[in-house]
Parts: structure tokens; C-alpha cells; sequence
């Protein structure tokens, strides 16, 4: 039978599927592998249009400061069983994420750290020992955040996610380039402040880029228990922003992928939201025990994609790395080290009476009241001493 041309017309309203419209989720959608410039031996991968690799001298430095952070994780930690601090939440193993993401931004943006960021406030240039301060319970923050253009360190989870946006969305509205920088672990992403935050983020446009270190745990729970999505990266999507997965444990891929981000932000394109797929090699904190919810061949399997080896391998091969350039970024790295533990081991000076200061703008008549109770017990305790 043959098939006329009006027979095919006729049949094709039938017959013809529509056409598929454009996925407007597309374009925010992250890829679906992590990116990745250097495979975990730091062998290059092939170069890449979207993310181009960074600098080689920019690479130097992020290597020389991964390098400093790490002496400066392992000296808080024995600070830490020293005595020197309170508590100290460790970051080694993700030193990439850490020095990466302020490599990425400049001095006069904005940093919204966690708990967790302290490599991140030191490699930003922030003193040490000021950085310490928080976890040594001398005061709120050790240093001006106004000065260093960093927030507090933020135990809450997430909360940090709503002040970025805030502030973000300020500095737009007065015209200024600024970017924030807001450092979320994986547990925050599901904390409700992080859906508020990056949802007024969207809205506004405000140039924000939400940098989820996702090392597999919140404290104990893992990744499985949080979430069904194929990664956190996916969570951007619901809110209209637009997100990216990198190798956490890859420096030059974290570093390119944040470039772009923060430039998107920059450009008033609004927030990016970018996933980093890394570990946290010690427990969650020092009074943590990690063994109770992971064994140590998971551990040793990330020990093998260890992002300072990594990228040290890479430059070498690359003729702008040495033994002598690799000792002596050694070197500076002990004698940093040597000079926090020095002045952390100097006993600090403590009013007791500053505990009633920058409670209230006015104080209160009852905390009038209780400095002076306080002022009078103090005062009695010198009698009793000299009296002895």
C-alpha cells in the first residue's frame, strides 16, 4: 500500500511526538561527576574549557600554604591534648577546600567560617593565636572581624548561611563588588537556615558562593542518613542557583571551580553553590571517637588521595617544585609552628570582671548588680590571701 504525502500529513498530528521543551533546571544543574583536574596520583587530566587550571604561581602559593595549614592543624591538636585549648575541631585532609576557597577570593570580600575553619582563618592571614582564641574560651572571637573582613567562627550550623546572604545583599544595594564566602559542612545542609539562607540569596541575587564541605560525617551521622539526593550539590537546584561538584582533594580543581563561582557572584549573577567531595581524616573533635562509627580502611583508602601529596606531585612534575623549594616551605612551616606554641603556652592575663563586658550596649541594672557581687567576692578572696 502506498502512503500519500496528505496521508502522512494527516497521521503526523498522531504519530509525531512533541517536541521536548528546554529543561529549565539545565543550566543550574552540576555535573554529574566531581570535576577533577588531577587524578589522586596528581597526574593531569585532560585541560578543561569550563574550569581552566589556575596559575602555576598561584598553585606555589596555595601548595606553600596547605602546607603551613597542616603544621599549624597538628599544633592545635597537641595544644589541645596539652590543655592550651578547650576543644579544637581538626581539618587535615581537607586542607584543598580549606586554603582553595580564600585563594579564591580577594581581601575586601567577605568569609563566613564554622567551627571547622580555623586552617581557612589562618591561611586568610588572620594571627593564629587570635584564631585560637574562641576555641581556648578567652573570648567570643580573638580577632576583629571588621579588620580581617571574617565573621566569627559559627558553631550553630548554618547560621553563618543566613548572615552571608544578609550581608551580601547589603553590600549590593550600596553598589559594592563584594562577594561573601560562606564555609557549610554537610550536616548544615540540612539545618533549616541553610534552606532560608540560600533561598534569600536567590531571590535577591544576592553574590554569595555556599561552600559545602561534604567529608562524609556530620559528627557521627553519615552522608546516607542525610540526604537521598545524588549529592549535595543537587540542592541548589530547588532554589534557582546554580551548582558544582569538585574533588575536594584535588587543589587545582577546588581553587578553578571556586574561581568561577565567586566571579558568577561577582558578576551580580547571584549565588553559586559549589560541593566539595572530601574527608575528615581525625575524629570530629578531640573528644570525639571516630571508631565508633568508621573503620580505618575507610580512613586509609583517603589517606592514598591526600591533596598536599597530590599537588605536590603535580608541580614537581610540572619543573616548579624542588627539594630545596619543598624544605624550605618545611621550614617555615616548623618555625610557624614553633611560634604559636610559644606564645599559646604564655598563661594569658583574665579580668574576671571583663565577663560583664559587651553583654548589653547599657547594662542591665541586674548585671550592674551581678558585676558588683562579683567585684566584692573578688575583692574579699585578696583580703583572705593577704591575711594568710
Amino acid at each position: 500500500m502506498t502512503t500519500t504525502p496528505q496521508a502522512v500529513r494527516r497521521a503526523s498530528p498522531r504519530t509525531r511526538r512533541a517536541a521536548t521543551p528546554p529543561d529549565p533546571a539545565r543550566p543550574l544543574l552540576p555535573n554529574t561527576e566531581p570535576v577533577r583536574l588531577l587524578d589522586p596520583t596528581g597526574t593531569p587530566l585532560p585541560a578543561r574549557t569550563d574550569y581552566p587550571e589556575p596559575p602555576v604561581e598561584v598553585l606555589r602559593e596555595l601548595y606553600r600554604r596547605m602546607v603551613l595549614g597542616r603544621r599549624f592543624d597538628t599544633q592545635a591538636t597537641a595544644l589541645t591534648k596539652q590543655g592550651r585549648l578547650a576543644v579544637y575541631p581538626s581539618s587535615r585532609g581537607q586542607e584543598a577546600c580549606q586554603v582553595g576557597a580564600v585563594l579564591a577570593v580577594r581581601d575586601t570580600d567577605w568569609v563566613f567560617p564554622t567551627y571547622r575553619e580555623s586552617m581557612a582563618l589562618v591561611a586568610r592571614g588572620i594571627d593564629p593565636v587570635e584564631v585560637l582564641t574562641l576555641l581556648r574560651g578567652d573570648w567570643h572571637c580573638g580577632y576583629d572581624p571588621g579588620e580581617v573582613r571574617t565573621a566569627p567562627q559559627c558553631t550553630p550550623l548554618a547560621t553563618q548561611c543566613v548572615h552571608a546572604a544578609g550581608l551580601a545583599h547589603g553590600e549590593a544595594y550600596q553598589g559594592r563588588d563584594t562577594v561573601a564566602l560562606a564555609f557549610i559542612g554537610d550536616g548544615a545542609t540540612s539545618e533549616g537556615d541553610f534552606h532560608e539562607g540560600i533561598n534569600f540569596a536567590a531571590v535577591f541575587k544576592a553574590p554569595v558562593v555556599y561552600f559545602v564541605q561534604n567529608n562524609r560525617y556530620a559528627i557521627s551521622v553519615p552522608l546516607s542518613r542525610q540526604t537521598a539526593a545524588p549529592s549535595l550539590a543537587y540542592k541548589g537546584v530547588g532554589y534557582g542557583v546554580p551548582s558544582e561538584q569538585v574533588d575536594g582533594n584535588d587543589p587545582v580543581a577546588v581553587l578553578a571551580v571556586l574561581t568561577r563561582a565567586v566571579a558568577h557572584a561577582r558578576a551580580g549573577n547571584g549565588p553559586f553553590l559549589v560541593e566539595a567531595h572530601t574527608y575528615r581524616m581525625e575524629p570530629h573533635t578531640n573528644a570525639d571517637d571516630a571508631s565508633r562509627y568508621r573503620d580505618g580502611a575507610e580512613v586509609d583508602a583517603w589517606r592514598d588521595r591526600d591533596p598536599v601529596a597530590r599537588l605536590e606531585t603535580y608541580l614537581r612534575a610540572r619543573g616548579v617544585l624542588d627539594d630545596a623549594a619543598v624544605a624550605e616551605v618545611a621550614e617555615q612551616a616548623e618555625a610557624y609552628a614553633a611560634d604559636l606554641r610559644a606564645r599559646m603556652n604564655e598563661q594569658p592575663t583574665v579580668d574576671p570582671l571583663s565577663l560583664f563586658d559587651h553583654v548589653y550596649a547599657q547594662p542591665t541594672p541586674q548585671l550592674v548588680e551581678q558585676r558588683e557581687q562579683v567585684r566584692a567576692e573578688l575583692a574579699a578572696a585578696r583580703d583572705e590571701e593577704g591575711n594568710a
